[in-house]
């Protein structure tokens, strides 16, 4: 793999042009505003000299003004210059005295004094000269003559400049710092997310045997432990597959197949018969319905399961599963009672409200002790009606209550039977009509409660019997 197209890589270099740009961004920025501040700190320190010493050099005898402007030199520490006035118009001074004892020729035509000279009022600015630069201040005085302080910017912009090579240097390590440090950082969380691409890898190839483990609690972390959930639910569900078809499938296989090898190899009196026979029909039917579950199933996968948009009174289809399963219900010792007194009127496919109906009363009957009562029962609910189905069984444990509806769940132990497709199918062909299927566990009691939307006084476009092919659930 290119190097530069990793994690670390790549944040590496963000670093390093963050770092980068912040420096830029000093150097066009900060340094100028720096240089600035020096040589306007220069120029004020002059302006506020050059009237004393001005005023100073006014009042001294001609005979010890070079005397004077020594003094005065040393003590502003600066180049003074004493002008006298030639002509006002234009403007032209001469230089009378200077503190510089090699050359007072750089000075002869100094735009600053002449703009004081000129103005009659202090100037200050700054001046190039001879390639260096310079602050200066000048002052008029009484009579014409101009007093100028001269001092040169070396020092301040050498100090900008050394500012300036530190900032480098300082930027130089500062990079190379980001580099690495973005780097490793990365590095550390490319491993950790090389980890995840692992497990991904081993979940997806269905090996769910070894855990997600991150104990960061970053975003990382958090992935981590949504991977872990995930590993955990596909190990349950291939676990249930295999059962399902460890025993949905071969168990009823092999039982007709031994059962027809020994009515055909043996020569069996009639009840044998008859009970082989029996045996084989229950077989048979426990075969043709799972192929039916399983054909739901893939009809709601591909979209292809139609439901009609209907009006019919659950409060009726109540009635009619407590007649369909009281025979079975008597045989297991169940006491099964209906209490829906008022019309409960809902909207969607009556079939299929019936098929869920069916499937939640035999968990019901099927998962519960002889002798305890199953109750239906219907309401009413923010614009929703409900069938109830109520047991009076062993309940659901509270860490498998919301896997009850997986598709293969089964709950371990001596009460799970079935296929673990039932709950599946009733949830989704609720979810396809608009409605939804609920489980409440408390205190002695399971509910399963059929959610449907109410009937509103009219049917959708109007029309008594729509059918509609809904999109896949997928």
């Amino acid at each position: 793999m290119n190097p530069l197209r990793s994690v670390g890589a790549r944040l590496g270099l963000g670093l390093a042009v963050v770092v980068a740009a912040a420096l830029l961004l000093v150097d066009l920025i900060v340094v100028p505003s720096l240089e600035r501040n020096l040589i306007d700190a220069k120029l004020a320190q002059l302006a506020e000299a050059a009237p004393t010493v001005g005023s100073r050099l006014l009042n001294t005898p001609p005979a010890t003004l070079d005397d004077a402007i020594q003094a005065a030199a040393a003590d502003a520490d600066a180049r003074v210059v004493y002008y006298h006035a030639l002509d006002y118009n234009p403007p032209s001074l001469s230089v009378f005295d200077d503190s510089s004892p090699v050359t007072s020729a750089d000075v002869a035509g100094d735009p600053i004094a002449l703009r004081a000279f000129a103005q009659d009022r202090a100037v200050s600015g700054e001046v190039t000269s001879g390639g260096v630069r310079y602050a200066e201040a000048a002052y008029p005085l009484l009579g014409g003559p101009v007093v100028l302080l001269r001092a040169s910017l070396h020092d301040s912009l050498r100090s900008v400049n050394l500012v300036r090579r530190r900032l480098v240097v300082a930027g130089l390590i500062a990079l190379a710092a980001s580099l690495l440090v973005g780097y490793l950082a990365a590095s550390i969380f490319a491993r950790r997310i090389r980890r995840l691409e692992r497990a991904a890898d081993r979940i997806a190839g269905g090996d769910f045997s070894q855990p997600v483990v991150d104990a960061s609690r970053d975003e990382l972390g958090q992935l981590a432990a949504a991977f872990e959930r995930m590993r955990q639910r596909l190990a349950q569900l291939e676990h249930a597959r295999r059962e399902f078809i460890a025993h949905e499938l071969r168990t009823p296989l092999f039982s007709l197949g031994g059962f027809l090898e020994l009515m055909a190899d043996e020569e069996l009196d009639p009840k044998t018969q008859a009970e082989f026979t029996a045996t084989m029909r229950e077989q048979v039917e426990r075969l043709t319905k799972l192929a039916t579950e399983l054909l739901d199933l893939s009809r709601l996968d591909a979209g292809r399961l139609t439901v009609e948009r209907e009006r019919f009174d659950l409060a009726t289809l109540a009635e009619t599963l407590a007649d369909e399963f009281l025979a079975v219900a008597r045989s297991t010792g169940h006491q099964l009672s209906v209490r829906a007194d008022d019309p409960t009127e809902g909207l969607g496919d009556e079939e299929r409200a019936l098929q869920i109906g069916r499937i939640l009363v035999e968990n019901a009957l099927v998962h519960t002790p002889s002798g305890t009562p199953v109750r239906l029962g219907t309401a009413r609910r923010d614009g929703s009606v409900l069938l109830r189905v109520e047991d009076e069984g062993p309940g659901i444990p509270a860490e498998h209550a919301g896997q009850v509806f997986d598709r293969f769940y089964r709950l371990e132990g001596a009460v799970a039977s079935g296929s673990g497709l039932g709950l599946a199918i009733a949830k989704e062909l609720a979810e396809l009509m608009g409605g939804s299927v609920e489980l409440d566990v408390s205190s002695g009691r399971t509910t399963f409660t059929f959610v449907l939307p109410a009937f509103a006084g009219e049917l959708p476009f109007s029309r008594e019997n729509e059918r509609l092919e809904e999109p896949s659930l997928q």
